[in-house]
Formats: structure tokens, C-alpha cells, sequence
């Protein structure tokens, strides 16, 4: 089956994989000090929850689209590509840190653990280009539980 495809920015993609990693390192370096910072959790998980369902809500994207690429800091990378299994990843990313932000007071070591875990996943992406949200899309699909949308 033939999905459609459109353009798809990855410069995007890969600021917000980075606003992913710094967020989560800064709570988690910076909550050995400071344990306020681990708030970041939480809020980084509704952003990432929101610019899921509301592509114009997603933070890191927005700030690509309107301050980096604009001033020529980031130069763009269109690829043919569909955004539905970027947008599941990232929605997957903010699910896990929601799970992790309700464990942060009482079994923090989860809470860490998890928010990490979406780190390392996102740090995965942008370093080497493997999307694990990505693949746990196209797995769902093929086996008929999500459908593309025509």
C-alpha cells in the first residue's frame, strides 16, 4: 500500500530532538542541585503533548520555524517524508514523560529513569538518524492498529 508523502523539514525534527535532550539533562543535572528544575518534566511533556495534536503548539518546532530559520541559524533540510510518524514519536515521547512526572515524587528513580530513557531515544534520532517512535508507527500500521490518513 502506497502512503502519501509531503515535505517534511527535518532541520524541525532535529531541533526538537535537541530541545528534548537539553530539557530533560537540565532537569536532571540540574535537579541533583536545584530539585525545582525537575518541573521541566512535566512541562516538557505537555509541550510535547501539545504540539502533537496542535502542530502550531510544538515549542522547539516554533522556535525553529520562527527565530532559527528566519535569521539563518539553522538552514532548512526538505525531505519527502510523512510528519504522522514524527508526530507519534513525539507524542510517545511526551506519554513516557507524563508517566515519568507522576513518579517523580514518589519513586523518583522511575521518574528518572523514564524521562532518560525519551533523552536517549531522542539523542538516538538526532545523532544517528533512527527514529524508535518512527518504527513503532510503521509496526503499528502494517499490523492494521493505526491506518494512514488519506
Amino acid at each position: 500500500m502506497s502512503t502519501p508523502t509531503t515535505v517534511v523539514d527535518h532541520s524541525a525534527l532535529k531541533v526538537n530532538q535537541t530541545g528534548i535532550v537539553a530539557t530533560v539533562l537540565v532537569a536532571f543535572i540540574g535537579g541533583v542541585v536545584f530539585q525545582p528544575l525537575l518541573v521541566l518534566i512535566p512541562l516538557l511533556a505537555i509541550v510535547l503533548l501539545l504540539g502533537t495534536f496542535a502542530p502550531q503548539l510544538a515549542l522547539f518546532k516554533q522556535i525553529y520555524f520562527k527565530v532559527l530559520k528566519p535569521r539563518g541559524i539553522v538552514q532548512p533540510r526538505p525531505v519527502l517524508d510523512r510528519p504522522e510518524p514524527h508526530n507519534f514519536a513525539q507524542g510517545l515521547g511526551g506519554v513516557f514523560l507524563a508517566i515519568a512526572s507522576l513518579f517523580l515524587l514518589p519513586v523518583p528513580v522511575i521518574g528518572l529513569a523514564l524521562s532518560l530513557l525519551v533523552a536517549v531515544l531522542a539523542f538516538v534520532n538526532l545523532a544517528f538518524g533512527y527514529c524508535v517512535g518512527c518504527q513503532i508507527f510503521f509496526q503499528l500500521e502494517r499490523r492494521g492498529v493505526l491506518r494512514a490518513r488519506a
